[in-house]
């Protein structure tokens, strides 16, 4: 029993360490300044117990102690990189390969990334293909610890009518983050502001208007795109009618992972043919039959799938 408490106790030590390092450098990464209050404030630690864990990390040559300020080092940000890399990865693999909704993955992650190891990491890259960013847009760090950086702009401060493209989503606060996701607002979406006051920002994807407080359009970063057409979205294989054909278009940019793989291997590939045959009893799955082979797609996998029911519909999806 004894020896059960000191594993854990341990185990307590070394989480907290690892938040602190992982708070020291995303204050370096946004060019913010640390405290020693401010980062007890962040771990939720009492005064004391903060000033023990300053005086824990500055023995192990993790952090540097300036008066009141503390500056994490380069072993420290090595640290802070693995623990980084390994909260990104896995929230890469719940959302594309567990399918865990977005908005719950960030506290699974957190629970997850400090029971790691290189090699489990590196099989788990590997398995998903080397993706270079997590769901939120966030920077996955390589292996060797390099973690690249891309200037983005929140969308409280995008000039109207310039065309962006989201690529950063900020999970926290989470209550913020969960008003984001309602808002049906996804990472890779083209679009263009319309309006924007200190009350409101309102934007467009040419198929939907959004509506966000600046507060939470505060947590949405983007970057310069190309101008969007104004052709009409492609429909969706939910649409299709049973006995009707369609040609596959492609599948949309939000689906990734696992389960895009799968609907590739399946058969859905720009140009293939594709006929709704039936549906079953409850109404989902549905039955298609598509390269001579019949497949059953549940509606939140067929709802990926772009089609065209028209030859001069034909549009170039990824």
């Amino acid at each position: 029993m004894l020896s059960w408490l000191r594993r854990i106790k341990e185990t307590r030590r070394r989480v907290l360490v690892e938040d602190a390092l992982k708070y020291l450098h995303k204050c370096d990464w946004e060019g913010t300044a640390s405290t020693t209050a401010s980062v007890g404030e962040a771990l939720g630690v009492s005064p004391s117990k903060a000033q023990l864990l300053w005086q824990q990390l500055q023995a192990q040559g993790l952090v540097e102690i300036s008066g009141d300020h503390l500056h994490i080092t380069p072993l420290g940000e090595s640290l802070a990189l693995q623990v980084i890399r390994a909260h990104r990865l896995w929230e890469k693999y719940l959302v594309d390969e567990a399918r865990v909704p977005l908005a719950d993955v960030h506290a699974m992650a957190d629970r997850r990334e400090h029971n790691r190891n290189p090699e489990a990491m590196s099989v788990l890259d590997a398995s998903m293909g080397y993706p270079a960013t997590d769901p939120h847009g966030d920077p996955i760090p390589t292996a060797e610890g390099v973690l690249s950086q891309t200037d983005s702009v929140p969308l409280t401060h995008w000039a109207i009518d310039r065309p962006a493209r989201i690529v950063h989503l900020e999970d926290e606060p989470v209550a913020i983050f969960a008003q984001i996701v309602a808002a049906g607002v996804y990472l890779g979406q083209r679009i263009k502001v319309i309006e924007s006051t200190p009350k409101r920002i309102v934007f467009t994807d040419h198929q939907e208007t959004y509506v966000l407080a600046p507060i939470v359009a505060g947590n949405v970063f983007l970057v310069a795109s190309e101008p969007m057409g104004r052709e009409a979205p492609l429909p969706r294989l939910t649409t299709l009618e049973l006995g009707a054909s369609a040609k596959v278009q492609g599948l949309d940019g939000t689906l990734q992972g696992y389960t895009r793989r799968r609907l590739l291997d399946l058969g859905l590939t720009k140009g293939a043919q594709i006929t709704a045959e039936y549906r079953s009893f409850l109404g989902d799955p549905v039955a298609y039959r598509v390269r001579g082979s019949l497949i059953a797609l549940r509606q939140d996998q067929a709802q990926h799938v772009l089609i065209s029911t028209n030859e001069n519909q034909e549009q170039n999806h990824v």
